[in-house]
């Protein structure tokens, strides 16, 4: 296997290693999400790819996906995690900015952003590219971190020199003006992490 595939398994595996030596793990959360939000079909598009855990979590569940992240960076982990596995081929991975998304309206049946909300500059400029992009009976599984779950990431990126950066929109924001533009909400939550399930009222 090409070096740098193994290489990127290897760091995976200690950032891995790392969450759990505090609590969190990745793929039970990861796993966890996936299982509330079925039934998972149709056309399926992770928005915010990061490093590609939750990619990799879709993936091996068996299913073939879009996934985009602004940062080339970041998505060549993602590539790499993947190909490790051999499910690069499930995945069509996409440069794109969140404000501004190239894919027709009403493309995806279920679209998926996970740990992605704290980071975003213009919230809710992203949530309303996503829900112009569901399809009338489309589900949007939105999860983030809990308070508890943004101080451990800010105590993770403490100890690998770095800053980890967080807006002030939260979950909650987002969960209300979902409401407010006419979705219906499942909500669920964990230590670390909240979830939110959203369909439009005729949806269900």
């Amino acid at each position: 296997m090409e070096k740098d595939v193994l290489e990127n398994h290897k760091r995976y595996l200690a950032r891995k290693e790392l969450y759990k030596s505090f609590g969190y793990d990745i793929d039970r959360e990861r796993a966890s999400i996936i299982k509330q939000a079925q039934p998972i079909r149709g056309n399926i598009l992770e928005a915010g790819t990061g490093k590609g855990y939750f990619a990799l979590e879709l993936a091996k569940a068996g299913y073939h996906f879009t996934t985009f992240d602004i940062s080339e960076t970041e998505q060549a982990f993602a590539k790499l995690n993947l190909k490790y596995f051999g499910l690069d081929n499930l995945v069509d991975f996409r440069i794109e900015d969140g404000e501004c998304l190239s894919f027709k309206d009403k493309g995806f049946d279920v679209v998926f952003s996970i740990n992605t909300l704290h980071h975003l500059m213009n919230p809710y400029k992203v949530i309303l590219e996503l829900i112009r992009l569901l399809t009338f009976s489309g589900k949007l599984v939105i999860s983030d971190f809990t308070k508890e779950g943004l101080m451990l990431m800010d105590k993770i990126h403490a100890i690998e020199g770095r800053k980890h950066e967080v807006n002030r929109i939260t979950l909650f924001d987002i969960k209300k003006y979902l409401i407010e533009n006419k979705f219906d909400i499942k909500q669920s939550s964990t230590q670390y992490q909240d979830v939110l399930i959203a369909q439009k009222g005729e949806a269900k």
